[in-house]
C-alpha cells in the first residue's frame, strides 16, 4: 500500500511539474508575441515618420525647382534621389537594421538639402537683380531707340523738306502762236493757221537752297484734240510715265531766268483752232500749268 501511495505522490509531483512548465512556456510565448507585434508597431511608424519627412523634404525641392526659371541641375538630382529612396523604402522590410539605414541616409540628404536650397535662394537673389537691371537696361535701349526713331523721322521730314525748297519753281508761264519772218522776226498770233510756231516762255524762280548748274525741265504741250506736240517723247519716273514736247535745258545761278521755248508744227500740216494747255514738269512734278486759244 505505502508502494502505491508513494507512486502516486511522485506522479502528482511530476505532473505539477509538467503544468507549471507549460504555463511558463505559454506565458514566455505570449510575452514574446506581443513584444513582437509592439516592435513591429513601432518600426511600422518610425517607418511611416521617416517616409513622411522624406515627402516633406520633395515637396521643398519641387517648390525650389519650380521659383528657379532654370532648374538649378543639383536641385533637380536631389530630388531624385530622394524619390528613389522613397520608392525603395516602400517595399524594404520591417528591420531596426534596414530602418537604421534609412533613417541615416534621410539625415545626409537633409544636410545636402540645407545648402543646396542656401545657395538656391542665393541665385534666386542674384537672378532677380540681374532681373532688375536688365528690365533697366531694355527700358533705357527703348528710350534710346525711341529718341533714334524720332531723329531718324525728323532728319527724314528735314530731308524731304529741304528737297521740296530746293527744287525748281517756275512762274509766269505763257504759251502763244507766232508768225516767225524770213529775218528772224516774231509776230504774235491768235490764228492757228497762221502760226508757225508755238512759242512757251516761263521765268525760273530764284532759290538759294538749289544747287547751281546745268538743269532741265519737261515742256508739254496738249492741243485741242489731246495731242502731245512736239516730240511727244516718253519718260518714265517710277511707276509714273509721262509724254513730253521737248526738254528746255539751261544752266541755273540761282536766280530768276527767262526761257522760252519753241514747237514748230508738223510738216504739211497746221495747228488747229482750239484751247491749248501748257504743263511745265520738274522730273515728275507739275510745277506750273497755263493754256491760251488759237481761233
Amino acid at each position: 500500500m505505502e508502494s502505491s501511495n508513494g507512486k502516486n505522490t511522485g506522479l502528482k509531483v511530476g505532473l505539477g511539474i509538467l503544468v507549471v512548465l507549460f504555463l511558463g512556456t505559454a506565458f514566455f510565448a505570449s510575452k514574446l508575441y506581443s513584444d513582437k507585434k509592439e516592435s513591429e508597431a513601432l518600426l511600422t511608424s518610425e517607418k511611416e515618420q521617416v517616409m513622411n519627412d522624406l515627402n516633406s523634404m520633395a515637396k521643398q525641392y519641387d517648390l525650389a525647382i519650380q521659383e528657379n526659371e532654370v532648374a538649378n541641375e543639383n536641385l533637380v538630382e536631389a530630388r531624385e534621389r530622394i524619390q528613389g529612396l522613397m520608392d525603395s523604402l516602400k517595399v524594404s522590410q520591417n528591420s531596426v537594421n534596414s530602418l537604421w539605414r534609412y533613417k541615416k541616409k534621410y539625415m545626409a540628404l537633409q544636410e545636402e538639402m540645407d545648402v543646396l536650397l542656401a545657395q538656391n535662394d542665393s541665385l534666386r537673389v542674384e537672378n532677380e537683380l540681374l532681373a532688375t537691371s536688365l528690365d533697366s537696361t531694355q527700358v533705357q535701349l527703348a528710350e534710346r531707340a525711341m529718341f533714334t526713331d524720332s531723329l531718324l523721322v525728323q532728319n527724314s521730314e528735314l530731308a524731304t523738306a529741304v528737297e521740296d525748297a530746293s527744287a525748281l519753281q517756275t512762274v509766269g508761264l505763257k504759251g502763244m502762236g507766232i508768225i516767225e519772218r524770213n529775218s528772224g522776226k516774231q509776230i504774235p498770233t491768235e490764228r492757228a493757221r497762221r502760226s508757225d510756231k508755238i512759242k512757251v516762255c516761263f521765268t525760273v524762280a530764284k532759290n538759294t537752297i538749289a544747287e547751281a548748274g546745268d538743269k532741265e525741265l519737261y515742256v508739254q504741250v496738249i492741243d485741242p484734240e489731246n495731242n502731245v506736240l512736239g516730240s511727244n517723247d516718253q519718260i518714265q519716273f517710277e511707276d509714273q510715265i509721262l509724254n513730253y514736247s521737248l526738254i528746255s535745258r539751261f544752266n541755273y545761278e540761282n536766280r530768276n531766268l527767262n526761257v522760252c521755248e519753241f514747237i514748230n508744227k508738223s510738216e504739211d500740216d497746221k495747228f488747229i483752232k482750239g484751247r491749248y494747255i501748257v504743263n511745265v514738269f520738274n522730273n515728275k512734278t507739275l510745277v506750273s500749268s497755263s493754256e491760251f486759244t488759237m481761233k
